[in-house]
């Protein structure tokens, strides 16, 4: 091997490398990982249609993602994980059960990762990707 394919291929090698050592850190969470192992481990929460996971944890804030939002009202989630709501109006019985199923379970998830004693606070991230997967599309509010 001549001296500049030594070389060439020794920078290749420190950039790949590199390039590897960033992507590691970047997808290593740990703490992610134990936070969404507590909600994976209840059996209320995991029973849920819907699967509530901790996408990020900085500084004591816990993120749990979540199916609904001001922009994405709880009925066009609903209606997804109950067709029979589909055409039903807000204020029938069932839409408005399944509402409160969803607040128990969103609570339960928040009463869970607050428990830890890491996590000082949580916030809500809504579950864009989830939503789409499942042709609703989101607009961010301006």
């Amino acid at each position: 091997m001549d001296r500049f394919t030594r070389i060439y291929s020794i920078a290749i090698g420190v950039v790949v490398i590199g390039a590897l050592a960033v992507w590691i850190a970047s997808a290593w969470k740990p703490q992610v990982w134990e936070l969404d192992q507590v909600l994976e481990a209840d059996p209320l929460v995991s029973s849920y249609p819907y699967r509530f996971r901790v996408v990020s944890f900085e500084n004591g804030v816990a993120t749990i993602s979540t199916p609904r939002s001001f922009d994405v009202p709880a009925y066009r989630f609903l209606a997804i994980i109950h067709p029979n709501l589909t055409n039903k109006a807000d204020n029938d019985p069932q839409v408005i059960a399944a509402q409160q199923e969803l607040i128990d379970h969103q609570k339960r998830a928040q009463g869970l990762i607050l428990a830890q004693a890491q996590v000082e606070s949580v916030e809500w991230q809504l579950d864009t990707q989830w939503l789409a997967a499942r042709g609703i599309s989101v607009s961010p509010t301006p």
